[in-house]
C-alpha cells in the first residue's frame, strides 16, 4: 500500500511529546513489512538547524530528508508560520495564528502529494493539527480523480488537546459555513478541528485498547464521547511500540553497566551506580522506587503528593526526575530536606539519568490518573524494573499482575497499598527474580504494532 504519513512531529527532525515517537518510528516499521511509506510534516527552524539527516531542497516551500531505508520525508517550508523557536507556542502560549499555520500545513500536504505524484491508498493523520486533511479531502477534494480511493486514518494521541479556535476565523479555512455545524466541525460556538478529524475521517483509532474505549466515555471523553460512540464501529486501539535500539540494557551506553535477561546481575551493579549518583544511601537491599515524568496531575502526582510524607517513612529509596507544577516542584524540595536518605529529586529534562533510573531503580513508579499509551512502563519491563500503574489507558493493556503492580481504584490509600504490596514482594527475593525475569521477556516492539497497522489500513481502503 502507498501510505503517507502526516505529523506536525516527527522523530528525529522535531518532538515536543510521544506523537513524534510515532510519527518517526511506525513508518519505518512499515517499510520493514513492504508497506511504501512517504512522510510530510512542517519545516520548522530547528529541523532545518539539524546537520543530520540531510535535508535538501526539493521546490520553492518544499524541502526533503530520509530515514529507514528509503522513507523521503517532505517539509512544508514557510518562514512567516514555521520559522520559529517553538513548534505551538512560546512561553506566552500558544502561538495566535495556529488555525492558519495548521490549515495550511494540511491543504498544503495535499497539493504536494498531486505535484510528486503520490496516489495515496492512505493519509495517516495524527492529532488536531493535521486533522483538517480528512474535512478537506471530503468536502474540497471530494470530487477530485486524484484522491478516488484514498482513505483516512486519524490517531488521537491525547484527546484533551482538540485545536480550539473562535467562530469568527473559521473563513480562514476555506470551508463553506455548511461545515460549521453541531455535526462536523462546530463546538460549543468555536471551531474544533479535532472533531473535524473525527467526523471526517474513515477510521479512527488511538495509541491503546484501553484508551479507546476509555475516551468514549465522559470521564475521558473531554467532551467528545458523544460523537465518538456515533462512530463506535470506526473507533479502535493499537498500543504504540517501542524501540528496542534505543531502549535496551544489553546495548545501553548511557547505563553504568550494561545487562540482560540472561546475566542479570549487572542491573544491580546500575543500581549502586544510581544510588552514587544521585547522594542516596548504596543499600542493595531497599527497594529503589524510580520516577521519570512530567510532574503534573495527570500524572498521578496529586495523590502521590498526598501521601509522600507517609511514603518517605516506609522503608525504600525514591529517585525522581523532571519538570512541571510548581506546586510539586515545591512539596517535592522540602520532602528532601526532610528526607535527604529517602528521596532524590531532579528538576530538570536528562536523557542519560533517564536511561540510568530505568536501568538502576527496582520499581517504577507510574500512577498516571489516565495515560493513553505511555512510554515509561514499557522501558521500565525492558530493564527489569517492574512498573507499579493505575490501571488506565495503555498502563492497562502492558501491566499486569505477571510482570507488575496495578491498582484499580485511583485514591490515595490505593497508591499506597500497593507500594507497600510492592516492597513486600521485593523483600521475597526469589518470587522477585522470576517477576523480573517475565518483566524483561515482555516484547512492545513496533514490528507487532505495524502488524495491526497494516490490518487497519486494509480495513479503511475496504470502506466505500
Amino acid at each position: 500500500m502507498k501510505i503517507v504519513m502526516c505529523a506536525s512531529e516527527v522523530v528525529p527532525f522535531a518532538k515536543t511529546g510521544g506523537l513524534a515517537d510515532v510519527a518517526g518510528a511506525l513508518p519505518v516499521a512499515l517499510e520493514k513489512l513492504q508497506q511504501d511509506v512517504i512522510i510530510v510534516m512542517p519545516g520548522y527552524k530547528k529541523t532545518h538547524e539539524l546537520k543530520s539527516p540531510a535535508i535538501k531542497q526539493l521546490k520553492e516551500g518544499v524541502s526533503w530528508a530520509q530515514i529507514g531505508k528509503g522513507i523521503k520525508v517532505y517539509l512544508i517550508d514557510r518562514k512567516d508560520y514555521f520559522d520559529r523557536d517553538g513548534l505551538y507556542g512560546d512561553k506566552t502560549g500558544d502561538f495566535p495564528d495556529n488555525l492558519d499555520r495548521f490549515s495550511f500545513f494540511c491543504r498544503r500536504t495535499l497539493e504536494l502529494l498531486k505535484e510528486i505524484d503520490f496516489k495515496p491508498d492512505i493519509i495517516h493523520c495524527h492529532d488536531w493539527q493535521s486533522g483538517l486533511v480528512p474535512v478537506y479531502l471530503k468536502t474540497t477534494y471530494k470530487n477530485d480523480p486524484f484522491f478516488k480511493n484514498t482513505r483516512t486514518i486519524f490517531t488521537i494521541h491525547n484527546i484533551g488537546y482538540q485545536g480550539l479556535f473562535k467562530k469568527e476565523e473559521f473563513p480562514r479555512l476555506g470551508l463553506d459555513w455548511s461545515v460549521f455545524s453541531v455535526d462536523k466541525l462546530e463546538y460549543y460556538d468555536k471551531i474544533n478541528i479535532l472533531k473535524g478529524g473525527i467526523v471526517f475521517s474513515d477510521l479512527i483509532n488511538t495509541v491503546s485498547d484501553a484508551y479507546s474505549r476509555e475516551i468514549q466515555t465522559k470521564e475521558f471523553g473531554f467532551g467528545m464521547e458523544g460523537i465518538l460512540n456515533q462512530r463506535k464501529a470506526d473507533v479502535s486501539g493499537i498500543i504504540n511500540g517501542l524501540d528496542y535500539g534505543i531502549w535496551d540494557p544489553a546495548l545501553d551506553k548511557q547505563i553504568f553497566n550494561q545487562f540482560s535477561v540472561k546475566e542479570i546481575e549487572g542491573k544491580y551493579e546500575n543500581k549502586s551506580g544510581l544510588q552514587k549518583m544521585v547522594g542516596l544511601p548504596e543499600k542493595r537491599t531497599v527497594p529503589l522506587f524510580g520516577i521519570v515524568s512530567r510532574l503534573a496531575e495527570q500524572k498521578g502526582f496529586d495523590i502521590l503528593a498526598e501521601g509522600i510524607d507517609e511514603i518517605c517513612k516506609m522503608d525504600l529509596q525514591l529517585v525522581i526526575l523532571g519538570t512541571g507544577d510548581a506546586k510539586y516542584h515545591e512539596l517535592l524540595e522540602k520532602m528532601v530536606k526532610k528526607y535527604p536518605k529517602v528521596i532524590s529529586l531532579s528538576l530538570k529534562f536528562d536523557d542519560a539519568l533517564a536511561h540510568r533510573i530505568y536501568a538502576g531503580s527496582d520499581i517504577f513508579l507510574m500512577p498516571s490518573k489516565y495515560e493513553p499509551c505511555g512510554l515509561g512502563q514499557m522501558i521500565s519491563l525492558k530493564y527489569g524494573t517492574i512498573p507499579l500503574v493505575f490501571k488506565t489507558g495503555g498502563l492497562a493493556d502492558t501491566v499486569n499482575e505477571k510482570n507488575g503492580f496495578v491498582f484499580d481504584v485511583y485514591s490515595k490509600a490505593e497508591l499506597i497499598k500497593t507500594i507497600k504490596k510492592a516492597i513486600s514482594a521485593f523483600k521475597a527475593k526469589a518470587g522477585w527474580s522470576k517477576l523480573v525475569t517475565a518483566a524483561m521477556k515482555c516484547n512492545f516492539s513496533w514490528a507487532e504494532s505495524a502488524k495491526k497497522y497494516v490490518e487497519l489500513y486494509g480495513k479503511a481502503k475496504a470502506k466505500s
